[in-house]
């Protein structure tokens, strides 16, 4: 059994055993393709979706689900969420770290340059210790996905082109009174309290 002193030297420190430079998410940003994996909470303020131990077990159960590299849990966790939550690198390889150290995971065989990771005994006994948990972080991806879906449907994404192209065109010139921007203002607000009022 390993000490503590030697738990925590590797907290949060560094990639696991194999890992590579340049293997994680590409552009090293986590959030929407054009948003947030962590969502904004006011000026420089940030809520996660999951705290460390949470993406620990969510990282834990998709390992015992297929061998996978870091990359492939960061793809993972992206498709589960509909695209909604991308965790980052530096997230998601020390949290790889600790789960070696904590030998609830251990090197896989594989063909590829990138080392993948398959689950031990004692991190299958991890998972069977906290299934409700567990079963609750994966329900939370998908209704996260959910939400996505909602708030990005086809319908909604035509109507905002439309509405930006309209704008561009009508109002991208030198000439255009002020009366006439106060009365466009007004109408987006208006339409804005209707949206909201659904």
């Amino acid at each position: 059994m390993r000490s503590d002193h030697s738990h925590n030297k590797h907290r949060g420190h560094g990639r696991p055993p194999g890992a590579h430079e340049g293997s994680g998410h590409r552009g090293g940003r986590h959030g929407f393709r054009g948003g947030w994996g962590e969502r904004e909470e006011g000026r420089g303020r940030r809520r996660r979706v999951f705290d460390s131990s949470e993406l620990r077990l969510v990282l834990l159960k998709l390992i015992a689900d297929e061998a996978r590299h870091g990359y492939e849990l960061i793809r993972a966790v992206e498709e589960l969420s509909g695209g909604f939550y991308v965790p980052s690198p530096g997230v998601v390889y020390p949290t790889l770290t600790m789960l070696h150290e904590m030998g609830q995971i251990e090197e896989a065989e594989s063909g590829g340059a990138r080392k993948a990771f398959s689950i031990t005994a004692d991190g299958s006994a991890e998972l069977a210790t906290h299934k409700k948990a567990v079963d609750a972080l994966f329900a939370r991806l998908g209704e996260l996905a959910s939400q996505r879906e909602r708030t990005d449907g086809g319908p909604i994404r035509r109507a905002m082109q439309n509405l930006r192209t309209v704008l561009v065109y009508r109002f991208d010139r030198d000439d255009v009174a002020p009366d006439t921007l106060h009365q466009a203002a007004a109408i987006l607000d208006e339409a804005a309290q209707k949206i909201e009022k659904l």
